[in-house]
This record gives C-alpha cells, sequence and structure tokens, in this order.
C-alpha cells in the first residue's frame, strides 16, 4: 500500500485530510532529533515514520488523545519515543508483549538516548518497570515466609525433588543478579518454582520488610521514579486504572500504548476475577493457624461446600442469576473470609508491626488468599448488570478443574474514566481500522466524542460536571442518575491518523479467497481444505505458515499432510516457539503450522515464508461466555452486536494473521483463506477491509502459478 496523507478523525465522524502537521508539533525541533536516531539504529527515515512523530509530539504538546495505525516497517517504535524522550515529562510506554518491551529496553531506548543526548542538551533516562511477582523476593528467597503451595506435591517426590533444585538455582542467583527479574534468569523455572520465591503486592510486606531496601521491585521503582521513559505491560496499566489507592506506576504525564489491539484483551483479563477450590483451599490452609478456632472452622465448612458446588454446577454462563447451591455456598465462604480477614488485619495483641518476619509474612500471605476470595464471591453475589458470570471446566494432565469465573461486560467506562480522563493516551498498532475505520477501536477503549476539541486535563472540574455535582447534592439525587449521565455524555475528544507502509501491498502480495470450497462446518478441517492446502504449500516449495482457528484443526492438518507431500511440517506444541521459529527460519523448504500465538508476533522476513494459509475465518467460539453476552448487550441498544463484537474480533485476527506475510520491502507472496465467506458474505467486505491492501483473486490456477514463479525466484536468489 503506497504511503498515505494522515487523517484527523473528529470522534466518530469521516476523517479530514491533514494538509500539514497537527497543530502544536515542534517540527522544527523534531527533525533533527528523528535524523539522529534513525542513524543510531542504522535504519532510514520514512514519511510515514516521520508523520507518527510530529502527530505524537503535538499530541503530547496539545494534550490531545490520538490513535496511529503505522503499518509493518513504518519504524513506529523510533516515532513514539523520540517525541517522548524530548517531552521533558514523564511517558509511560505500554507494550502487550515481552518481546517488544526487551527490544525497547535492550535496543532502542539506550542508542536513541545517547544519539539525542547532544541535541537536547540533556540525557534522558529510561527504565523499566513490571508487576511485583516478575521480581524475586529476598524475604522469601531467606524463609522470611512461611510457603505452604507445594502441599499437594509432597507425595510426588520426583516433582519435590525438581521443584528444590530450581528454588535452589534461583537463590544461586539471587546472589548475582542486579535486577531479580524473571526474564533474566537463564534458564527459566517452572511457574511452581517461581511461585517459592516471589510474592503479589498484597502479599508484600512494604516497608516492614527487613530486605526493603534491597528489594528488587522497589529498585525498580525507584528507578522508575527519575526516569523520563518508563516501559511497562498493558496487565499493570489496567491495574492502575482498577485500582487508585495502590500506586503501581509513578506520576506521569502522559501514557502511549503499543501494539494497542491487545489493549481491550489485556485488561478484561486483568479485570476478571476466578475462584478455583485450589484457590479457595489455599485461602483455608494459609489462615488456618492464625485465626480463632471458630473462624478457621467456618472457613473449613465453608471451603467444603464451596468445593462440592462447584462440582455439581453445570458448566456455562449463568443468565438468570446463580445456581441456588452455588449461591448460598458463595454466600457462606464470602462470610466466613471476611471473618477471617477481620482476624488477621491484627495479631493476638492487636499490633500487627509486633509480629516477628516468619509471622508477618505467613499473615500476610493468608489476608491476600482470604482477600482476594472474599473480593471475588462479594462480585458474584451482587450480580452487577456490567459483569458477566460463568463457570468453566478444564482439564490438565487427566485431572479436572472446575473455574467460577466473573469479567467486565466491557472496560470502556474504566478507561474513559480512569486513564483516558488523566493523561493524554496515544494508543498505535498496525491494526487499529477494522473495516477501513477508526471509530470501532475507540469506541471498544471508551473515546466516542463527536467533536474535535482538544481535552482540557487541568485538575478543575469541568463546568458540566461540577453543575451536575452541586444539583446532586443539593436535591439528594439517591441513584444519582443524572449525574452519572452528564459524565458519561461528555465527548472524549480524540484525533486519528494512518501514516500508511513503506510497503506496496498491491505488487508485493496477493489474497486469495477459495470462494469455491463449501463454508467450513463444525467437523474440523474437510479433506477438500487439505486438498488445496497441500497444493498450495507444494506449489510454493513450502515456506508456508499455517495459521488455523484450533489446536485439534493444526494437528490433524499436520498428520494428514505430512503422509501426503513431502515437505517437513512443524507443528506448534512439538517444541517451544522459539525453538519452532527459529527451525522454520532457517530452512526455506519448512512450514509451520499453529494457532493464535502464530497469528501476532511472528516476523519472519525474507524466502522463508511466502504463503500464509488461514483455515477460517477467526470468529470467537459460538459459547465464549463475554463474547455472547457483550453481542447480546449491543443488541439490546440497538446494535448489531454480530458485526460489533465477532466481526470485529475476526477482522482483527485476520488483519494480524495477514501482516504475517510482508516484512521486508523485497518480500513476495500469497495469502490464502481456505474459507469461501470471506467471498460471500456481506460481511466480508468489512473483513476483506480490513487486511492489508493486497491483489485479490479467487482464482486458484493463477496463485497456483503465481506460488510457482515466486519460489523459483526464491531458489534463483539463493543459488545466487
Amino acid at each position: 500500500m503506497p504511503n498515505t496523507a494522515p487523517t484527523a478523525t473528529p470522534g466518530g465522524a469521516t476523517p479530514d485530510t491533514l494538509t500539514e502537521a497537527p497543530s502544536g508539533s515542534p517540527e522544527d525541533d523534531l527533525t533533527p532529533l528523528l535524523d539522529a536516531a534513525v542513524e543510531a539504529l542504522g535504519g532510514q527515515t520514512r514519511p510515514g515514520q516521520i508523520a507518527m512523530a510530529k502527530a505524537v509530539a503535538a499530541s503530547l504538546d496539545d494534550r490531545v488523545h490520538l490513535l496511529v495505525q503505522a503499518g509493518t516497517g513504518t519504524g513506529k517504535s523510533l516515532a513514539y519515543l523520540v517525541p517522548a524522550l524530548a517531552h521533558h515529562k514523564r511517558v509511560i510506554v505500554a507494550t502487550a508483549t515481552l518481546a517488544l518491551q526487551r527490544q525497547l529496553v535492550a535496543h532502542d531506548l539506550p542508542r536513541l538516548a545517547t544519539a539525542i543526548t547532544p541535541l537536547i542538551k540533556r540525557e534522558p533516562a529510561f527504565a523499566l518497570l513490571k508487576g511485583r511477582n516478575n521480581y524475586v523476593c529476598r524475604n522469601k528467597v531467606e524463609g522470611g515466609a512461611a510457603e505452604d503451595d507445594n502441599q499437594d506435591v509432597l507425595f510426588d517426590p520426583l516433582a519435590v525433588g525438581k521443584l528444590g533444585a530450581e528454588v535452589l538455582r534461583v537463590r544461586e542467583w539471587v546472589e548475582e543478579t542486579e535486577s531479580g527479574d524473571r526474564d533474566d534468569l537463564s534458564p527459566g523455572v517452572s511457574d511452581r518454582a517461581w511461585a517459592q520465591v516471589s510474592v503479589s503486592a498484597r502479599e508484600c510486606l512494604g516497608s516492614k520488610c527487613q530486605y526493603f531496601e534491597d528489594c528488587f521491585a522497589e529498585q525498580a521503582k525507584e528507578l522508575a521514579r527519575s526516569a523520563d521513559v518508563v516501559v511497562t505491560n498493558h496487565a499493570l496499566l489496567a491495574i492502575a486504572a482498577m485500582d487508585s489507592d495502590v500506586q503501581v506506576l509513578p506520576e506521569h504525564d502522559a501514557v502511549i500504548v503499543d501494539e494497542a489491539h491487545e489493549l481491550v484483551n489485556r485488561v478484561t483479563s486483568a479485570a476478571t476475577g476466578e475462584l478455583t477450590k485450589t484457590a479457595v483451599e489455599r485461602a483455608h490452609h494459609r489462615a488456618d493457624r492464625l485465626v480463632k478456632e471458630v473462624t478457621a472452622a467456618n472457613l473449613a465448612v465453608a471451603t467444603l461446600d464451596f468445593t462440592e458446588a462447584l462440582e455439581n454446577t453445570p458448566e456455562g454462563r449463568f443468565q438468570r442469576g446463580l445456581p441456588e447451591e452455588i449461591g448460598m455456598a458463595l454466600t457462606a465462604l464470602r462470610d466466613a473470609s471476611r471473618a477471617a480477614l477481620t482476624e488477621l488485619s491484627k495479631n493476638k495483641g492487636g499490633d500487627l508491626s509486633a509480629d516477628g518476619d516468619d509471622t508477618a509474612g505467613a499473615r500476610k500471605q493468608a489476608r491476600a488468599a482470604c482477600e482476594n476470595v472474599h473480593q471475588v464471591a462479594e462480585r458474584v453475589l451482587e450480580g452487577a448488570e456490567a459483569d458477566v458470570v460463568w463457570l468453566e471446566r478444564s482439564e490438565f494432565k487427566g485431572v479436572k478443574n472446575a473455574t467460577l469465573k466473573i469479567a467486565p461486560l466491557g472496560i470502556e467506562h474504566l478507561l474513559r474514566f480512569k486513564m483516558f480522563a488523566r493523561t493524554p493516551v496515544v494508543l498505535t498498532s498496525a491494526t487499529l481500522k477494522l473495516g477501513g475505520d477508526f471509530t470501532g477501536v475507540a469506541g471498544s477503549v471508551g473515546l466516542y466524542g463527536n467533536e474535535r476539541v482538544e481535552l482540557d486535563f487541568k485538575p478543575e472540574l469541568p463546568e458540566e460536571i461540577y453543575d451536575a455535582a452541586v444539583k446532586l447534592l443539593r436535591d439528594g439525587d439517591s441513584d444519582g442518575e443524572e449525574f452519572l449521565d452528564t459524565v458519561q455524555n461528555l465527548p472524549q475528544h480524540w484525533r486519528a491518523l494512518d501514516v500508511g507502509s513503506p510497503f506496496d501491498y498491491p505488487k508485493q502480495g496477493i489474497l486469495y479467497v477459495a470462494r469455491h470450497l463449501d463454508p467450513p462446518g463444525r467437523d474440523g478441517i474437510r479433506d477438500d481444505q487439505l486438498d488445496l492446502l497441500a497444493d498450495l504449500m507444494d506449489n510454493a516449495g513450502g515456506r508456508a505458515l499455517g495459521l488455523f482457528s484450533s489446536m485439534r484443526a493444526a494437528q490433524t492438518a499436520t498428520e494428514k499432510l505430512r503422509e501426503k507431500i513431502d515437505l517437513p511440517i512443524l507443528c506448534q506444541g512439538e517444541d517451544s516457539l522459539a525453538e519452532l521459529l527459529r527451525k522454520f527460519s532457517d530452512d526455506p523448504e519448512t512450514c509451520l503450522f499453529g494457532t493464535l500465538s502464530l497469528w501476532q508476533g511472528v516476523n519472519v522476513p525474507g524466502p522463508s515464508l511466502q504463503l500464509v494459509t488461514i483455515d477460517r475465518i477467526p470468529f470467537p467460539r459460538p459459547d465464549d461466555p463475554v463474547s455472547a453476552a457483550r453481542t447480546e448487550a449491543v443488541g439490546r441498544s440497538g446494535g448489531n452486536g454480530f458485526m460489533a463484537v465477532s466481526a470485529s474480533h475476526a477482522a482483527l485476527l485476520l488483519a494480524q494473521g495477514a501482516g504475517r506475510l510482508i516484512r521486508a520491502i523485497d518480500d513476495k507472496g500469497v495469502v490464502a483463506v481456505l474459507d469461501s465467506r470471506l467471498a460471500t458474505k456481506p460481511y466480508g467486505g468489512f473483513l476483506r477491509a480490513s487486511m492489508p491492501s493486497f491483489w485479490q483473486t479467487d482464482d486458484t490456477d493463477r496463485v497456483l502459478k503465481s506460488l510457482r514463479a515466486i519460489d523459483a525466484m526464491a531458489k534463483t536468489a539463493g543459488q545466487n
């Protein structure tokens, strides 16, 4: 796709072309910084990158929200890091993946800081900040908190032996690490082992801990407090938005969200509560020795009743209130955990600070476990219309588990009033325009104003809110409806830009839709789809990334095609993802099949990847509780629930999946979708408009011929 002019989108209105950089953008100051940054990282300046950098600088200066779609190859990291480092105030940069975090902190930021220091006359600082349980806890390593989470493996000597060896290795590593960050431990350890040496924010002793001065998590927070740019993840951003009483992030002036297409899912996940047999039993076990005998007995009975109710309750969403048995069990569990919390808030002498380190640590762990149980139980029992409640069953290594879950119906209000109301926010990704428009993504995060007016982030209340609050206090409006309506109807103004991509998608890639195939059914991948897939892979000489909507489909295709064609085929789950990607990248004939984690983040430029196949449109599962509830909610409000939820979900994944094909300026290839609905259904146009602008066809012979030509060119180039 050729570079497009950036556009400004006022709320839900039609985008207007910007003929010049946004108002307030320091063009003259930014250009030399960008030039120095590009030279430092060994790249080249691109028009889309320049347009994005100026728009980000304007957003930070004007304090206006900004959505930027920046295609692969734009260099968007540079385009937001340069304005952020030059902003003179603290900026939070949040990513969805650890890989991008590492790239920013280990590669991009050190070089950028060095390059622009002479130009801005100061040395900008940056820091990485993660959740507390990502750092090893010195107190726990030294035995300052009794750990009881490994009781279930005491009867498995092999598991205990392996666990003990991993914990011992972490203890040795503590003596040499400077960060205490789990990601710096190589090779890594299991989740179970890490749980023995880390604590959550709720379990932490804080300033009362004897190792507080040497705490790795506190040191990371201290570095963040003095940094110009703080790199973190979406989850920590979500926690900061949900819990204003706990300061998990340092004071900041702006937020930049990279990989922003993942934000809604990550915030929803962070806001989802769950109760399992293990979690409830852990709370009882930890509190048992620290509370009165009668309190412990009540908690034990409530735990037993709840676990029995879990086993007796059918799987699925609770659309008409809680089943009686689980409702009664939850009520008892809520009351028993609340009583335990009351006693755990003080020691026998009434003074928590009088506890020794061992007792204080154990008490803190018990409180954290009981608090989690109490909060989730109370939230489920309240039965708010804004939540979705369901019971989910799973099986792992022959062990069956049941989980009671509660998730928010939507997170747009949370983001609108907790994140977007505090600071200007820049959201960027290669896929923010669904169906060719920004408004779907903007609405999903709470941006749905209709006027293009800069936001005022002054600490004073807007006049409308002040007047409504006075009226609320004066008239005693018990439910506060008028006040809430006033707040919710305030426009949340924003700008949007599509800076295009340096790639010429119509000339570099083909989108092929197998219109002649019957639509996919519920019986998994069919023989006619496998036959076509074999033809595509054979003509491409391998070089294929197969994206499947389920692991079962990926495994079935792997097994049958290994018998059908003479090409090496790797399947997700057969090895670590990193090792599979290495093998796939090293051998052009190798094919790689997999599911969700391969739809995003795979970056294999060159001849090893010239065919991307998609077995079916990736709609969410019909029985997914949150998607189903959101679809119904949109329908009740008069909207099209299918388009707003299912089609938007599919559009995002299709855009991400198709984006795996062209990763460099010389790449060529085919995206083949084996689902005829992409060509025949009314929603097909919306989905295709969300994907890169490849040349489109449903001519199978023509596509096979193109694949043979691409294969021949790749082999010739390889010989040279």
